[in-house]
């Protein structure tokens, strides 16, 4: 299974504005757009304000958690020739930052992770961050592809779905996957002045230095 371009199908159809990485990224010397971010991005409302500073201060997954989560997102989106991983684009914090904002994922997610230990010291008689990379690329293999997965691992399924989901949302939010996709933002238009047969149909033409100043352009 091709999973970038798999999580690429997904990520483009569904990413939302709302989950931009800016405010997950590590802290340091600030510059004033960089500032701006940390703040939890421009014009926020002070209640926004607020709820971002307390938010960002708090902590949900231990460090356990977070190693476990770290291994998942990369086994998801891995490093390539194309671009860096999902850790390298900061998902782990990104995802500790949701989890805050957004708490109906708190139980579902850390829920998750205490089955996939529970299941790995049944299967391997380690937890999934002591296994080896073998042993947890099958145990991923188990609740990534629901259509295969049996009944007894429904809510792996779940939790992995869940998982899968967020990584790639705060994948694509980030400066690596918006490079990954070739997204380039808004970007000026060239304008090469009103269509010739227009300017004939009213008797009109461009002067000299209109043409040389405004409206003529190189091909690229």
């Amino acid at each position: 299974m091709d999973r970038r371009k798999y999580l690429k199908t997904f990520a483009v159809g569904s990413l939302s504005a709302a989950a931009l990485l800016q405010s997950c990224e590590p802290a340091k010397q600030e510059t004033a757009p960089e500032a701006a971010a940390n703040t939890g991005g421009p014009d926020r409302q002070p209640n926004e304000l607020e709820h971002f500073k307390k938010i960002s201060a708090e902590k949900f997954f231990d460090a356990h958690e977070m190693a476990t989560i770290t291994i998942l997102v990369d086994i998801i989106i891995p490093k390539d020739e194309v671009s860096g991983s999902a850790t390298e684009a900061g998902v782990p914090d990104f995802i500790e930052f949701i989890v805050k904002d957004m708490p109906r994922h708190q139980t579902p997610l850390r829920g998750g992770l205490k089955w996939l230990d529970i299941q790995c010291f049944k299967h391997f008689n380690a937890a999934f961050t002591d296994c080896t990379s073998a042993q947890q690329i099958q145990m991923v293999d188990e609740i990534a592809f629901p259509e295969r997965a049996k009944p007894e691992m429904t809510q792996g399924v779940a939790f992995f779905n869940l998982l899968r989901d967020l990584t790639a949302t705060g994948f694509y939010t980030s400066k690596i996957g918006l490079a990954d996709i070739g997204y380039q933002g808004n970007r000026p238009n060239q304008w090469d002045g009103v269509p010739q047969e227009v300017l004939d149909q009213y008797g009109l033409k461009y002067d000299e230095r209109t043409l040389a100043e405004s409206v003529k352009f190189e091909n690229e």
